[in-house]
């Protein structure tokens, strides 16, 4: 009995050593092309551990979806997994956030509110605006442990014309994170640092842009041995992925926003190394959240699955990219075929209530091979001529909207 007891014990112990932990990293701002001109050897070790891809940010160009290529825009793409369109975050102002598209760290709280979950930022907004910690309308959400608002801190951080203030307060964000990491291990966490943004809209494509870069890659560096140190010590796993909001404009590097190919190229590091397709095929900022959530096992509730555009780059995957084209008086549906098993089922809502917060009707209209690729429909008789179709498939599922122009 008392060995029995033991391998109880023992097996106890096992599980709650393998607890899976997460840590997202956006380093503003940094162009793929520069980074991969770049000596960043930390950044380089994290993906030989894993993968590094190129990927995108902005939407689909020239859709319903299509998306500025600003900051706070693009880092709730990576908090929500979903456009501007739905989360409707348009410039870094964040007015009116759509708070019905959950974050990352809502829908984590709100699966298991024992989850530890920390943020260490450069920008106090990311805490209070895009996430709404405390705000009712974004769910009364808490962040257990919160390292940011440095930048009002003129006494601590004098400001400067040189924008060296912003450095300093990286370094003192990404010492944090690395030693609450190391030391208190919650279970997801999130790091924005700003200086390689700052350098530059000052400078462009530079020598002192480079060696911005280099300098976030060491502040990476901290975190990441700080995780390694974390995971020999508890037996945990963790995931880490390091990316960045935006490219930078073609001509100079000073400036984004815009709909170039380099200011929508943004880029992706990880240190898992069971990569499924998606990874380096149309990978975009949208997948990250959508990833960790498996990675931590962490269920999407239904109806926001619905609402999701990202694709999962770990784990098996059936599809991505649902495309609608109206052909006469039918619509055609095309999607990538990442993994031909099993059936689609498209499903259709003739309403958005999602959007103030209500609930769609979905009617279950065809089901094809996942295979075919493809599917022809009736368009619906619908006053508004916008529909949302979903397409149910085995591993994940995928979503698009239709505008009748």
């Amino acid at each position: 009995m008392r060995s029995l007891c033991i391998l109880w014990m023992l097996f106890f112990m096992q599980v709650t050593w393998a607890q899976r932990k997460a840590v997202f990293i956006i380093l503003d701002g940094i162009s793929a092309d520069a980074l991969e001109k770049t000596n960043t050897p930390f950044i380089d070790e994290i993906a030989a551990a894993g993968g590094y891809t190129r990927a995108n940010t902005g939407g689909v160009k020239g859709s319903y979806n299509e998306s500025p290529t600003i900051s706070a825009p693009g880092y709730n793409h990576i908090l929500t997994g979903t456009w501007s369109n739905k989360h409707n975050v348009w410039d870094n102002d964040i007015r009116e956030p759509n708070y019905n598209y959950r974050n990352i760290f809502r829908i984590a709280e709100e699966h298991n509110p024992n989850l530890k979950t920390a943020i260490f930022s450069t920008w106090l907004d990311n805490r209070t605006k895009l996430i709404g910690d405390g705000l009712s309308q974004a769910g009364n959400i808490r962040i257990d442990y919160a390292f940011d608002g440095f930048e009002l801190d003129e006494e601590k951080f004098p400001h400067d014309a040189d924008k060296r203030y912003i450095f300093d307060i990286d370094e003192h964000v990404s010492k944090e994170a690395a030693r609450y990491l190391l030391e208190h291990g919650p279970d997801l966490s999130w790091v924005y640092l700003e200086y390689t943004d700052d350098m530059g809209h000052r400078f462009g494509d530079s020598p002192e842009y480079t060696e911005a870069i280099q300098l976030a890659d060491v502040q990476v560096g901290r975190i990441w041995r700080a995780i390694q140190q974390r995971m020999q010590q508890t037996g945990e796993e963790w995931m880490i992925v390091v990316t960045t909001d935006h490219g930078r404009d073609a001509a100079t590097g000073k400036d984004h926003g815009g709909q170039s190919d380099r200011e929508r190229t943004v880029w992706i590091s990880t240190n898992l190394n069971k990569l499924n397709k998606r990874f380096g095929n149309g990978t975009a900022s949208i997948d990250i959240m959508p990833s960790i959530l498996r990675f931590m096992q962490i269920p999407l509730p239904e109806d926001l699955e619905r609402e999701l555009d990202g694709v999962p780059f770990i784990g098996r995957v059936s599809v991505a990219n649902l495309r609608t084209q109206q052909e006469g008086k039918k619509i055609r549906l095309t999607w990538d075929v990442l993994d031909d098993s099993g059936d689609a089922t498209i499903l259709m809502s003739t309403t958005d209530y999602f959007r103030q917060g209500g609930v769609d009707v979905y009617k279950k209209i065809k089901k094809v091979k996942v295979a075919d690729g493809t599917a022809l429909v009736k368009s619906p008789q619908s006053s508004s001529g916008d529909y949302k179709f979903v397409l149910l498939v085995p591993f994940n599922s995928i979503n698009n909207q239709f505008v009748d122009k």
